[in-house]
């Protein structure tokens, strides 16, 4: 495990253009705490991809599923990608963590949802900006919520805390007590 670099550094490796993303990950089958961390250990290592920060690490009851508890956590990434390179970054690093899409809402091993990319709005049979069911989600607001706080951003689509709230309790989202670690 190591700590992110400086801010001016990674800004530097991206080159002159770079926007903020967010990456939603899930999984709820094997190890998903593990799955977790080596899926955010890929993913720092993208080339024009540098992780800025990670929540806490929430469990929550499937939605719309069958299946066991998932564990997810938002990250903010600084990339120099297009929406589209970075989304198919995310689908390799799923299948390097063995995601099969046998049915939809399965469970699986790992789930990488690009939820926003900058103020990017667009609607694709591969890609929708933001992702449509963000903001219905607490297992994605609420550590969406943590992270762009942790970094000064302002989401005015955020729903507010009560709101936030009132999902998390329908919905069964807890924080987890283990802290999500990554090299």
């Amino acid at each position: 495990m190591s700590s992110l670099p400086a801010p001016a550094a990674r800004a530097d490796a991206l080159g002159p253009v770079s926007f903020r993303a967010y990456v939603g990950l899930g999984g709820n089958l094997g190890e998903a705490h593990e799955t977790l961390e080596a899926a955010l250990t890929a993913l720092q290592a993208v080339a024009g991809a540098q992780i800025e920060a990670v929540s806490s690490a929430y469990r929550s009851r499937p939605v719309d599923a069958d299946g066991p508890d998932y564990i997810n956590a938002v990250a903010a990434v600084r990339s120099s990608l297009g929406p589209l390179e970075l989304l198919h970054a995310l689908q390799t690093i799923e299948e390097c963590h063995g995601r099969e899409r046998p049915y939809r809402h399965a469970p699986r091993t790992l789930d990488l949802d690009l939820l926003l990319y900058d103020t990017a709005r667009r609607h694709s049979t591969e890609l929708t900006l933001p992702h449509p069911r963000w903001a219905e989600r607490a297992f994605v607001l609420e550590p969406l919520a943590e992270v762009a706080q942790a970094l000064g951003d302002v989401l005015t689509a955020l729903p507010d805390q009560t709101e936030r709230a009132r999902l998390a309790s329908l919905q069964g989202i807890e924080k987890s007590p283990r802290a999500l670690h990554f090299k």
